[in-house]
């Protein structure tokens, strides 16, 4: 696809009409289009939208996501974020646009998406064993010369399964060994023999092409800095092994992959390591809860709290919802729940309450538990909230917030919203 369709589907998003299906957005803009709607530059907080509102900070987007492009750059790293944590093809071309080589993904279903925005380079961080879904990538791979999909394997198995469904394709699909983080761990071989194994297998097809090893060093069992750089390091000696025995005859580059949003400090020192092979190495990080952040699970474990002096993210999401009961001194009720609110890893944090146009912080106000369509609140002696009141949280985990939105306004400090961003799940 070429860029000016892509700009054309990008563009098609912003001209899907307001109505019942977009939670939050202004019932008085029924029939507007998102981009008039954004042209209005209403107010997230007097100009009609209802509660509960998810909202994203204009200006924490743009500085988290000029952050990691610094970041990237100054490590000698090429950049494949995540884009499960987000689905979002207005997102994925604004990190494109800031240094990004592609875009991670982890089902065919999200590379169908990405493929109909324009995206032409996925990293799927999956096996793909499903025949249906490796035949529509074949067609792709056919139909568009400058599209490249690299993805995993991680047993002679896998690699059987789809040279059976890739048989007769134009193209060979590259893959990378994936590596696991240790026992008991999620996908991968476990030992170096196995990764041999399965590249061997690998080599005996026409339809596929090792390219590669990779992994996830956030699954490392009791992860500390030194198990974590100690697994990079297998996966590393890795690709040097498989450089020196020939097993990437045929590909121009050597693909070493890693890097979530707990670890890419250690990605960044480790492969800083790997020695001169004999074909360039593409060292792709795939971090990518960093475009959103969040308020308790990556804020406390982003790397930028281990080297300070790189920078620091800033949590971009706050959900607003409004008190509807507040039935005695200790307990309070907002109009957001399960539907609105990620809740998988931690529960959300009050953080603001806003009456009559003033906004003070939640003092006294925890979240304890989350309903289907409320959070309850447990109230101090400090908390000054009534019925009415806007009550503004942080959240955990950018996966499970994005899913439960499919249009999330995009506002200045002011509350002004300047955009709309439109989720695919």
């Amino acid at each position: 696809m070429d860029a000016a369709t892509a700009a054309e589907r990008l563009a098609a998003l912003t001209a899907d009409r307001v109505d019942h299906r977009f939670k939050g957005l202004p019932p008085d803009a029924d029939g507007l289009t998102l981009a008039e709607l954004a042209d209005e530059g209403r107010n997230l907080f007097t100009g009609g939208f209802t509660t509960p509102v998810l909202a994203l900070s204009a200006e924490r987007l743009r500085h988290n996501l000029a952050l990691m492009e610094t970041y990237t750059a100054r490590h000698g790293l090429a950049f494949a974020p995540h884009g499960k944590t987000s689905m979002a093809p207005q997102l994925f071309h604004r990190q494109l646009a800031h240094g990004a080589w592609g875009i991670t993904l982890a089902v065919p279903h999200q590379v169908r998406v990405a493929r109909d925005f324009g995206i032409s380079r996925v990293f799927l961080a999956n096996e793909l064993v499903d025949a249906a879904a490796l035949r529509w990538i074949a067609a792709e791979l056919a139909a568009d010369p400058e599209f490249r999909l690299v993805c995993y394997v991680d047993s002679v198995r896998g690699v059987e399964l789809m040279d059976a469904a890739l048989r007769g394709a134009a193209r060979p699909v590259e893959v990378v060994v994936e590596l696991g983080a240790g026992e008991g761990a999620r996908t991968g071989v476990r030992t170096e023999a196995d990764a041999r194994a399965v590249a061997d297998a690998v080599a005996g097809t026409d339809t596929l092409r090792l390219v590669g090893v990779a992994g996830y060093e956030a699954q490392v069992p009791e992860a500390s800095p030194e198990r974590v750089r100690a697994w990079l390091r297998r996966l590393t000696g890795i690709a040097v092994e498989f450089d020196k025995t020939g097993r990437f005859t045929g590909t121009d580059e050597i693909v070493v992959s890693a890097g979530g949003s707990e670890w890419f400090d250690a990605v960044a020192d480790v492969f800083a390591e790997i020695p001169e092979l004999s074909l360039p190495v593409l060292k792709l990080l795939r971090s990518g809860a960093y475009v959103s952040h969040d308020d308790v699970h990556y804020r406390r474990l982003t790397p930028f709290n281990r080297v300070p002096e790189e920078g620091a993210l800033e949590p971009a999401f706050r959900l607003w919802a409004q008190v509807v009961s507040r039935p005695s001194a200790d307990q309070a009720f907002v109009n957001a729940g399960k539907r609105d609110a990620a809740y998988d890893l931690d529960l959300p944090v009050a953080q603001a309450v806003r009456r009559d146009g003033t906004e003070l912080p939640a003092a006294g106000i925890e979240v304890t538990a989350l309903s289907d369509q409320h959070l309850w609140l447990s109230t101090g002696p400090e908390a000054d909230v009534e019925v009415g009141d806007w009550v503004g949280f942080g959240l955990s985990h950018p996966c499970t917030s994005f899913d439960k939105w499919q249009v999330i306004p995009v506002a200045e400090a002011d509350g002004t919203v300047v955009d709309y961003i439109r989720t695919f799940f």
